[in-house]
């Protein structure tokens, strides 16, 4: 069973269509037994990781994703839950993750040219490192859709994919049966949709 967890937070219905959509049927739960027990569990979030990660914790919910993640299961975090992940996000002030992923969620904001939009939204290409299983059916250059103001930083090894947006952007990273993804896949077409049908396969 794949857990798509429901803290408030995240386009759930979206992924579930989406994994309905590869034969995968998904789960919206927001029990925490149902997380620790499923065989893949799915960390959405849109919005400000302040708050998001403030519900997670208020739910009880930040320990049954990282209870799964302990015990071995397939966790993927996406957009603002790839953000959690992470040690901590810099936005807003200094918030704790839940420390799955090494590194810092830090704005984009002087990092890419001042010319450039903040948020950054929109299709770019992915350029892919060594050969992580979520990338199975994914090639070099091949677009997904983005909306974020805040990235990952983190160790060069944890980093899987990155975007081009006037400077390298983190787009995906694993840390062993951790993934996150910056993108959002569910609203990537058919790349998208065999992104999601690769992390299902692990």
């Amino acid at each position: 069973m794949i857990a798509i967890v429901d803290y408030g937070v995240g386009n759930l219905f979206s992924l579930k269509s989406s994994f309905a959509a590869i034969g995968y049927p998904a789960e919206v739960t927001g029990d925490p037994e149902r997380i620790r027990s499923a065989d893949k569990v799915i960390l959405p979030g849109v919005g400000a990781f302040e708050d998001a990660a403030k519900k997670l914790r208020d739910t009880g919910l930040d320990s049954a994703v990282k209870d799964a993640a302990k015990a071995g299961k397939p966790l993927l975090g996406i957009c603002l839950g790839m953000q959690m992940l992470f040690d901590k996000s810099l936005e807003y002030g200094e918030h704790q993750g839940l420390g799955l992923i090494n590194g810092t969620v830090e704005p984009i904001e002087g990092v890419i040219p001042r010319r450039l939009k903040i948020p950054h939204i929109g299709w770019n290409a992915l350029h892919l490192y060594g050969e992580s299983p979520i990338f199975k059916y994914t090639k070099e250059g091949d677009c997904v859709y983005f909306v974020h103001s805040y990235h990952g930083v983190t160790d060069a090894e944890n980093v899987i994919a990155d975007t081009e947006y006037g400077a390298p952007l983190t787009a995906a990273v694993q840390s062993g049966n951790v993934f996150g993804y910056q993108f959002h896949p569910e609203k990537s077409g058919a790349v998208g949709l065999d992104i999601l049908r690769a992390f299902c396969e692990i």
